[in-house]
Formats: C-alpha cells, structure tokens, sequence
C-alpha cells in the first residue's frame, strides 16, 4: 500500500470492516492503551488504529499489583474520557474481572454501557473456549467483540503469574483452540498475548480476523503496547516492550526546575504575570 493510499485512509474513522480489509490487504494495524482525553487525542491524531482502554489502567494508572481490582464503573468512566478525544480511532472498552464472568446476560448488560455511556465502539473480553458462549451472546445484541487469548492476565492466579503460554505441546493446543473458538463465535479480532512467535504466527494464518500481538512476534496482524510502556513512563518493562520516548526522565527534569523556579522566587517571573 502506497503511503499516500495510508495518509488518505486515516482521514476516516476506523471500523470493523476497514480492520477486516487491513488484514486482507497486509496493512498493519496499530493499536495503544489510553486512558484519558489529552492522550486519546493525540494518539488519534498521529494515526492510531484502535484506542483500547485497557483494564491494564489498575496497575499504570491506579498503581495497583493486578488488574483484578478494576471495577466497571471506572472503566466505562475512562472509555468515556478516551472517546471524547477520539475522531478517527476505533475505541475498545476492556471489560474488567467479575463483568462478564458471572452470566452472559451479565456481561451484556456491561458491555451496553461501555457503548452507550463510555462512547465505544466494541468491547474486548478475555478468554477463549470458555467464554466462546458469552461471545455470541454479546454480537447477538450487537456488540462488537475483540477476543484476548494466550497469557489472559485476568488469570493471573490459575496461570501462576504472567506467563509465556504456548510453550508446550498441550498448551499450544489449547492457545489454537482459544483461538478458533473466538473467531467462531463471532469476534472481529483477537489480541495474542505472551507467547512464542511462530505460534502467532500459524494462529494468524489460520484465522480470517485480525490478530493484535503482544509478546507474541512480528508476524500478527497487528500491535498493541501499553501506553506507559511506550512512552518511558513505566518503572519496568517486559522484555517484548519497545519505548519510543523517555517521557519519565523528561517529566522529572521538568518538575524538578518548577520546583527549583518556584523555591528561588524565580517563577512567577515579569512575563508571566498579569499587569
């Protein structure tokens, strides 16, 4: 694809069939947490694809060890942050622990309100045979779904912690099945989280939605990184995380002069006061 077809194209917002049509084409899709409007607006307007709002939020934003604490309402209440400041992205609310777990009736009534009071356009859930059924349910009501399957960290405690799955014969298996399963129950996309490359690799040649890695290779469809990660906001990284910027570092100097400004009686200066 030509970058002139690429520049035009992010001139529309992006849907569910203009993902499809990504993958059929080889375009790669891009994909950031965001958790606010001011980042929201600026990665939707540097060309971001998706904009998902993560349940990830428990640990960078609210400092948290695990996602599980996340509750809907704080989740809806960041999606609708996000989609204020989304023109062009696809935004994604990620449906916490204990939101969709319980019944599928249960985890439509979540899913509706991060459509009608978050703003979004889909959800994503994870989990993969085990939640085929909720799936369904959800694209019957008409609720966009993107799956997650591979290292689920809302499975932290039966997973052991986060960790690579697919390394076993048996494992591997079980990612493939995951895999088919979602797409057969209707998501649109798939996020592969944590697991060897050439994996991804055959689940993304095998399946006819998109697949987003993460930790999971070169070869999927798509990519995602936790916003925090990167920009050099995070105190540590997986391996698998690139930081495009040392934001931290850059933040820090620049508190540390305010405060250095403000403690000699330097700022406020004459230019920076009203006459």
């Amino acid at each position: 694809m030509s970058t002139v077809t690429v520049e035009a194209e992010r001139e529309h917002r992006v849907t569910l069939p203009s993902l499809a049509q990504c993958k059929r084409r080889g375009h790669k899709i891009s994909m950031l947490t965001a958790y606010d409007f001011a980042f929201a607006r600026i990665f939707d307007a540097a060309g971001i694809d998706v904009l998902l709002v993560g349940d990830s939020l428990g640990n960078v934003v609210q400092g948290r060890e695990t996602t599980l604490p996340v509750t809907l309402d704080e989740a809806v209440y960041h999606t609708r942050l996000v989609s204020r400041g989304a023109r062009r992205a696809l935004v994604v609310g990620d449906m916490p622990f204990g939101s969709y777990q319980v019944s599928s009736e249960d985890a439509v009534r979540s899913a509706i309100r991060f459509i009608k009071e978050g703003g979004a356009q889909a959800v994503k859930l994870e989990g993969g045979v085990r939640v085929a059924e909720t799936i369904e349910r959800l694209v019957v009501a008409e609720i966009p779904v993107m799956g997650h399957v591979g290292l689920t960290p809302q499975a932290i405690h039966r997973m052991g912690g986060h960790r690579v799955q697919g390394r076993t014969s048996e494992g591997r298996s079980q990612v493939l099945d995951d895999a088919r399963a979602v797409q057969q129950a209707g998501a649109f996309a798939v996020v592969l989280e944590g697991m060897p490359a050439d994996l991804a690799h055959e689940v993304t040649r095998e399946l006819s939605i998109p697949t987003i890695g993460i930790g999971a290779g070169v070869n999927c469809d798509g990519q995602v990184l936790v916003m925090h990660d990167m920009l050099g906001l995070s105190e540590w990284t997986p391996s698998f995380v690139k930081s495009y910027a040392n934001l931290g570092a850059l933040v820090s100097k620049a508190a540390r002069s305010f405060s250095e400004e403000v403690s000699k009686g330097k700022f406020p200066d004459e230019e920076h006061s009203y006459r």
